[in-house]
């Protein structure tokens, strides 16, 4: 991988280590953030390639976050994951509608993990 920048968000201190563990391991930088409101820190002015977030988080949950950066010019487009247990059609539909790209159910299988990540990162 050409170095590209994954910032991922999640509220679980394990899941974060795991997820930056296959990242890395597959050849990705990878930034990590708590929660909606500690990844908009990261949103200013450098490179990410791709947010990979969960839904259910404290103080902004994962589409409160995909809002905020669909609103920021130079991030409108990047590609956006999320990474929940959530599998209710709804929700997925309400992600789509606030600008998600993509949607991985926990647990996830590693190899699919990152062959979707392949297939959308930019």
């Amino acid at each position: 991988m050409q170095n590209k920048t994954i910032l991922f968000v999640d509220d679980s201190p394990s899941i974060r280590t795991l997820v930056r563990m296959i990242l890395e391991e597959a050849g990705y930088h990878v930034l990590i953030s708590e929660d909606g409101q500690d990844a908009l820190q990261h949103f200013n002015g450098k490179t990410i390639n791709l947010l990979i977030t969960d839904l259910h988080m404290p103080r902004m949950n994962g589409i409160e976050l995909i809002k905020a950066i669909r609103k920021l010019s130079k991030y409108r487009y990047i590609p956006i994951l999320f990474l929940t247990t959530e599998t209710k059609s709804e929700m997925k539909n309400e992600a789509k509608a606030a600008g998600a790209t993509g949607w991985i159910t926990k647990p996830f299988d590693k190899e699919n993990f990152i062959k979707t990540i392949n297939k959308v990162i930019r």
